[in-house]
């Protein structure tokens, strides 16, 4: 139950999008710009790295509802969950896993990130907007994780979720609220 009483039982963050628009517009459309935009990680991958990094802070809302999305853009079920279980026995290939463990040091522990830790990600051959967008999506994990836990949001089930990531694929971030359509 939200802590908000102008919002309903089951409401979520698009509640409060939508409520606020001067605030969640240009939030929006950056996350539309983060998730779905040009970069060298697909959408998929960067759904992976979001679900990622709010399941490494404990942020169950945002870890289920975008596990999902990644899961329908192609990442291989379950990855996540193993991911979170032990990253360094999760079956993900060579490229992704130190920009997995940077996405991992940033969230548990911001302030120790190193030059060491940049540099993995770039020998593994990945370039700088590839880490830039990494960065970003989680990034976008904290703050989501501040917006439902200091409203009191309730984790949709695995298949609420699973429905709603149809829907986020389809419209991605901006198109998603009715208030934001141009």
């Amino acid at each position: 139950m939200p802590f908000f009483k102008s919002l309903a039982h089951d409401a979520g963050p698009p509640a409060v999008y939508t409520k606020y628009p001067a605030i969640y517009e240009p939030w929006s459309q950056m996350s539309q710009a983060t998730m779905n935009g040009p970069s060298p990680l697909t959408q998929g991958e960067r759904e992976l790295i979001f679900s990622y990094a709010a399941g490494v802070a404990g942020c169950e809302y945002v870890y289920v509802a975008h596990s999902e999305v990644a899961y329908a853009w192609g990442i291989e079920r379950g990855l996540i969950e193993r991911l979170l279980e032990n990253p360094d026995t999760a079956n993900v290939g060579a490229k992704l896993k130190p920009l997995l463990a940077f996405v991992r040091k940033v969230m548990l522990t911001p302030n120790a990130m190193t030059q060491a830790d940049a540099d993995a990600v770039f020998a593994a051959g990945w370039e700088e907007q590839a880490l830039q967008d990494a960065i970003a999506a989680a990034g976008r994990a904290a703050f989501m994780q501040r917006l439902v836990a200091g409203h009191g949001f309730i984790p949709h089930s695995r298949e609420e979720a699973a429905k709603r990531a149809k829907r986020r694929i389809e419209h991605g971030y901006v198109n998603l609220y009715p208030a934001f359509r141009k």
